[in-house]
């Protein structure tokens, strides 16, 4: 019998410990988490600031389900003070000691608060947990105004919830647009204009210096302006949990966090470890687009990862491949997807590209209801590889990022997806010739 601890409890944690749990039935798998809530989606926690989910609805399911249902002993509030691989055991705050075959490391990631005067005065908040997210929404009752520091999607669709309960809602971004790094500014800026006329405040290229206020807060400060608020939300993005990592000697990568081999295992000191595995926010993964290291911290990735990581923690070798990082948003009525690189990414690696753009519509030009879609390819001038994309439409962007995704993942030429391309065709979902073909054809005109 295998004996497997999984330390973590989000989409890569319980998603290793099932998959460890289904690849060998008889294998003991344990759980221990510092969460009181296991198995949900932070994603969700904007909308449901604004009350369409509720957060009794966003845990799929608790620590009894994971019992009773798949054998799996999940323990909740439970903080790992130590780790001794030498000896593989693992210590619990109240001096618990427990022994393990493998061990798997999903610790995720916390938010990024940058370290400004002011940070921990009452009403600051990070958006990462449904504690976060209660805490939050019991907070606003007596808030007027609300300043959301970072214009990421988190921040901009949380600012849209909040300016829907009759919020007063400041952006502000140390970048000079919307989505950065991850979206190009012409297809970023449709999204800010939205957001402007639904109310949203911007105030671009500002670092926050500073969190006013005695015991609670009283406003921000950027450059030499103040914004008064009640309340200020940090969607600044976030940084790999370490502690146990660190505790365990295992090596860290460039970017932060830890490096694992495609079979999702650690190293220590260039050595493979035999027997320690992790999955999610706390690994950086093999770019799919350059030879390099990139971040995926996103709840698809962190699942894949699982999968891999808990079929292997009990004797199976399977592996996961590099990443392009497909990801997409929903912001009011606009929809906003990406994948691969940015224009803006790409030329930080030091990238030539060709850029390709065209717009179109959702549907057939005589089937009522279609909407307007734009869908912009980025290619390697050199090798007129896809290496990155992004759509904006009000609907069907999820399944065209995908079909993207492949092709950079599978390193096709703008050239080569023109030809070996197909796209079904029905008047109520898309035209009979798809926007992103016509993407790709301008794409091959400018390369």
């Amino acid at each position: 019998m295998v004996r497997v601890i999984v330390i973590g409890s989000g989409a890569a944690g319980m998603t290793a410990a099932s998959e460890a749990k289904r690849a060998d039935p008889s294998a003991e798998v344990t759980v221990f988490t510092e969460d009181e809530h296991i198995a949900y989606s932070p994603c969700v926690i904007p909308w449901a600031l604004e009350g369409k989910a509720k957060w009794e609805d966003i845990v799929m399911h608790d620590a009894d389900f994971y019992s009773k249902n798949r054998g799996i002993n999940v323990n909740t509030r439970t903080k790992v003070t130590e780790v001794n691989d030498s000896e593989r055991t693992v210590t619990t705050e109240n001096g618990d000691v427990f022994q393990y075959d493998s061990l798997i490391i999903a610790t995720g990631s916390s938010v990024f608060i940058p370290p400004v005067e002011g940070k921990d005065l009452q009403n600051v908040f990070g958006i990462k947990t449904i504690n976060d997210g209660k805490a939050i929404e019991s907070a606003l009752k007596d808030v007027k105004r609300v300043v959301i520091a970072g214009a990421g999607v988190i921040g901009l669709e949380t600012a849209l919830s909040l300016i829907n309960i009759g919020k007063e809602v400041t952006v502000i971004e140390m970048m000079s647009q919307v989505i950065p790094r991850i979206a190009d500014s012409d297809m970023a800026a449709p999204i800010q204009k939205y957001l402007e006329e639904k109310g949203v405040k911007f105030v671009m290229n500002a670092p926050l210096k500073k969190v006013n206020g005695t015991e609670k807060v009283e406003g921000v400060t950027t450059g030499d302006t103040e914004y008064p608020c009640e309340m200020v939300i940090f969607a600044t993005g976030v940084r790999a949990n370490l502690a146990i990592p660190k505790m365990l000697e295992l090596d860290i990568g460039q970017l932060g966090a830890v490096i694992t081999a495609p079979t999702m295992q650690a190293y220590k000191r260039g050595r493979l470890c035999s027997n320690i595995f992790l999955a999610g926010d706390v690994v950086q993964c093999q770019s799919a687009v350059t030879s390099g290291a990139t971040m995926s911290q996103l709840g698809s990735s962190a699942v894949k990862q699982g999968l891999v990581a808990g079929k292997n923690a009990v004797g199976f070798k399977s592996v996961s491949g590099p990443v392009a990082s497909p990801w997409v948003s929903a912001i009011g009525d606009l929809q906003i997807a990406g994948t691969g690189m940015s224009e803006g990414l790409a030329s930080w690696y030091g990238l030539e590209i060709v850029s390709g753009k065209a717009t179109g519509l959702t549907r057939a030009r005589y089937y009522p209801g279609g909407k307007e879609l734009t869908v912009k390819i980025i290619a390697d001038k050199c090798s007129h590889r896809i290496i990155g994309a992004q759509i904006l439409s009000e609907e069907e962007v999820t399944g065209r990022i995908n079909w993207l995704t492949s092709a950079i993942i599978e390193g096709v030429t703008a050239e080569d997806f023109a030809i070996r391309s197909e796209n079904a065709y029905c008047p109520p979902t898309n035209q009979v010739r798809d926007v992103v073909l016509s993407a790709v054809d301008d794409l091959i005109k400018k390369l």
